[in-house]
């Protein structure tokens, strides 16, 4: 009797360890990370964007079948237009995009495409929630997963019984914040001024600008290294050369120079539209009030072997502005040869909601610009992505044409091609050459913190950007201001909301058939057990004599 008790007890430790798991304590991961909602704005009465932020759903794989109150997890290249509209068509739960965290890794034409679906994106407004975090070892895990899932739901039962109970897990997403969206509408837009006045009585004024704000599917990631981080280098590199030319009495040119930093680019240059105003309309005397030769807007300038020169109306031989078109093709031709220049022309459609370059803003009063960018197309994604990075941006082209642009504006400033000066004759060297390491470390800079317009007034490492921005101009330039404009009683041009990055959820746990398998098999165990219970002293004796009989004999 000794004997069989100790023997049932040694077989209800080994079976100790089973006793205590239940379906619900199947291994569930629980992980926070930070993810980032698609921009949702208002312009102009128009709406774009995601309207929702609430997520509670089970993730599946972007190809998966049934996402219908699902969320649709996708890596970089399967974010397509193709496929977003099929979650939208399916009334997915939500979108979740994984951004690597090496873009310069991705190839080509999965990043065009990636920009193109973006940008067509952002275009309409939807009620499904978009976000996008960053890729890191569990999230890639729970892609790996779901993938693996989708795909074994395209084999044979076996396969998929067998695959769901033991090789996949399955997540939940959720973002519990429930509070509801509250719209922003005293954003600030600052615009930055500062002058180099010109030599003579009354002389005319140059207006060079550039917007220094980014734009991508969700603003916390938009950097926007060359649209337009590489417009505000060129600028505050052309301050720092003009100021020491202006320095010297012998070589001060008969022109005002007026540099301008805007704010609210990507909105419809609300800011440029701002301060045209201020200082036509409400301003007692301005330089924009007085003979101004013409306005030179500097737009992604840190790529492609091309400079096009965007016009909303052609110059006319004998104008400034043609004359300066003039001398940039001479530059370009003298020392760039390979560099392709060409001449957009772009009526503005009053009938548009937004303009599409910054020139246009100054155009409809009257007042003579253009904009020089290496794009041809004011539609191009690269304009306004979160893959706009500084891995995509090249120095040494942003240097070459920062370098056209100084000598074309000192050939123009100085009348040097009517005075016979030989195309080749470099203003800018010696002393006066230009810096590479200003140039790389200013795109450096802008590129640290995302530059989106509804984060420049409210986030500390945006704010002190533009702080940075005023301080540069008032190391260079004379006269410097700072303008900010808030929207106006009524009906707000430009309307932001608030909880644009959110905590979010993966929960991860295995689906109710493994649940159901792992009860099967402890049922199945602890049947085992019982029965060796019940029949060990049965097994016990005839064990015994099997073991005395060999002796007796």
């Amino acid at each position: 009797m000794f004997k069989n008790a100790r023997g049932a007890l040694l077989l209800l430790l080994l079976s100790a360890p089973w006793w205590g798991v239940r379906p619900t304590d199947v291994p569930a991961v629980s992980y926070e990370f930070t993810a980032y909602r698609m921009q949702h704005y208002d312009l102009q009465q128009e709406k774009h964007g995601c309207r929702s932020t609430v997520v509670v759903g089970e993730g599946r794989w972007v190809d998966d079948v049934g996402l219908q109150r699902r969320c649709a997890i996708m890596r970089l290249p399967d974010f397509t237009a193709d496929r977003y509209r099929e979650a939208l068509r399916q009334r997915a739960a939500a979108v979740l995009i994984l951004l690597p965290g090496n873009i310069s890794a991705v190839p080509q034409e999965n990043m065009q495409s990636f920009m193109v679906s973006e940008w067509e994106a952002l275009q309409e407004e939807t009620l499904m929630p978009v976000y996008i975090a960053h890729e890191d070892e569990q999230l890639l895990f729970m892609y790996d997963q779901l993938k693996m899932a989708a795909a074994a739901r395209g084999s044979s039962i076996l396969v998929r019984v067998f695959s769901s109970m033991l090789l996949t897990s399955g997540f939940q997403i959720t973002v519990s914040n429930t509070s509801p969206v509250k719209p922003i509408t005293d954003t600030a837009i600052v615009t930055l001024e500062g002058v180099l006045p010109g030599a003579g009585v009354d002389p005319p004024t140059i207006i060079i600008t550039a917007h220094y704000d980014s734009f991508g599917l969700a603003p916390w990631l938009s950097y926007g290294s060359d649209s337009n981080g590489s417009g505000v280098a060129v600028l505050l590199e052309l301050a720092r050369l003009f100021q020491r030319l202006y320095s010297d009495p012998r070589s001060h040119a008969p022109y005002h120079l007026l540099f301008s930093l805007t704010g609210g680019g990507k909105y419809n240059f609300l800011g440029t539209k701002r301060w045209i105003e201020e200082n036509l309309d409400h301003a007692e005397s301005s330089l924009l009030q007085d003979n101004v030769a013409f306005v030179l807007c500097l737009d992604t300038l840190a790529n492609g072997d091309g400079l096009f020169l965007h016009v909303s109306r052609p110059p006319k031989p004998g104008t400034p502005q043609h004359t300066f078109i003039q001398e940039l093709e001479q530059v370009v031709s003298s020392r760039f040869p390979w560099v392709k220049v060409g001449l957009v022309h772009k009526k503005i459609n009053l009938g548009e909601s937004a303009v599409a370059w910054e020139h246009e803003r100054y155009s409809m009063r009257r007042i003579p610009g253009f904009t020089l960018s290496h794009l041809d197309d004011p539609r191009a994604e690269q304009r306004g992505s979160i893959l706009d990075t500084i891995s995509q941006t090249d120095i040494r082209k942003l240097k070459r044409n920062t370098v056209i642009v100084a000598e074309s504006l000192a050939r123009f400033m100085y009348n040097l091609s009517d005075k016979g000066t030989p195309k080749e004759l470099q203003v800018f060297k010696g002393q006066m050459v230009m810096l590479q390491p200003s140039v790389c470390d200013e795109v450096e800079f802008l590129s640290s913190v995302p530059r989106a317009t509804q984060l420049l007034d409210r986030e500390p490492g945006p704010v002190l950007l533009v702080n940075s921005l005023e301080q540069q101009l008032n190391r260079y330039l004379k006269q410097v201001l700072r303008h900010t404009f808030r929207n106006a009683g009524g009906d707000p041009e430009l309307t932001f909301f608030d909880q644009m990055n959110q905590p979010m959820m993966m929960y991860r746990v295995k689906p109710a058939a493994f649940d159901l398998f792992l009860g099967g098999c402890i049922t199945v165990y602890i049947a085992v057990i019982y029965f060796a219970i019940q029949s060990f002293g049965h097994v016990y004796t005839k064990l015994t004599k099997m073991a005395l009989r060999p002796k007796q004999q």
